[in-house]
Formats: C-alpha cells, sequence, structure tokens
C-alpha cells in the first residue's frame, strides 16, 4: 500500500489526546495541609502551563493541562474536615498508634487520598488499614491484611 494513504499522526495529535487522570470514586476528604497542597499544585500546575504554552512546547502544556484539570476537579470536590478535639476514638485527621501481634508499633496519620505517603506515616482514609480502625477505641483489637493490632493510642493532630 501506498504511503499516501496513510494518515500520519503528527506530535500535537499524540500530546492532545493525553487521558484524563483517573478521579477516585470516594469521597475527597481532605485536611487542612491537605488541601493547601491541592492549592499548591494548581499554582504552580498553572504556572508550568503558561511557560509550556509560552514556549510552544506542546508535550509539556498538553501534560500540563491534564494534571491541571485533575487537581482543580480535586478541589472543587474537597471536603475539608475539620480536626477533631478529643480522642476517644479513631477519625479522619488522627494520629493512630496500633501494635502488631509481633509487637512491631506504628504510628500514621489518617488523610485524603491525595495527602496519603505511607514511607511519611500518612495513610489514605480509604486504606483497608484505616477503614479497620476508624471509629475504633484505645485498646480495641482490630483486624488488619496483616493480621491483628492493638490500638495502642489515638492523638489529635498537632
Amino acid at each position: 500500500m501506498s504511503r499516501a494513504f496513510v494518515k500520519e499522526h503528527d506530535e500535537a495529535d499524540t500530546f492532545q489526546d493525553l487521558a484524563d487522570r483517573p478521579i477516585s470514586p470516594f469521597r475527597n476528604l481532605v485536611t487542612t495541609s491537605g488541601l493547601r497542597q491541592i492549592e499548591t499544585q494548581i499554582a504552580e500546575l498553572r504556572t508550568a502551563y503558561g511557560k509550556a504554552a509560552a514556549a510552544l512546547d506542546k508535550a509539556a502544556t498538553a501534560k500540563a493541562s491534564r494534571d491541571l484539570r485533575y487537581w482543580v476537579a480535586r478541589r472543587a470536590s474537597a471536603e475539608l474536615i475539620e480536626p477533631a478535639t478529643n480522642s476517644d476514638v479513631v477519625r479522619f485527621g488522627m494520629r493512630v498508634t496500633i501494635e502488631r501481634q509481633n509487637g512491631q508499633r506504628q504510628t500514621f496519620r489518617i488523610v485524603g487520598e491525595d495527602e496519603a505517603d505511607p514511607k511519611r506515616g500518612l495513610l489514605s482514609y480509604v486504606s483497608p488499614l484505616a477503614r479497620s480502625i476508624l471509629g475504633k477505641g484505645n485498646g480495641e483489637v482490630v483486624a488488619t491484611p496483616q493480621g491483628e493490632a492493638k490500638i495502642i493510642k489515638i492523638t489529635t493532630p498537632e
């Protein structure tokens, strides 16, 4: 077949077709710091988009545009959850320490999906571990994906 009858895609078509980032089906609960992070992302992406557009960089413009759409949607759906004032049961935004059956202790804060970073001790409220301890009190034993764990400390965020 002759190349004359084959439509070639130019780079502009490829970059304009970047699929949107998937949006979680869960409520977009956020802490105060999580909301600040979303707003920071939006500001940085607006700047990046402007620079990419000015430089006629189609790839960077498409990526910044896609990411900006994601963060603007996340900002629009954000539900700010004010920090709890008491620590009788585990709630969104609280810091929790658990002790596993092997004696290992872990401390983490329950946060929104976009703020989650397990390596930094920030656990998404929709994670299996968080869902198993939300609403539970000090001393309660809960089933986790890695076996049972006991809640040994619940504190409100600083």
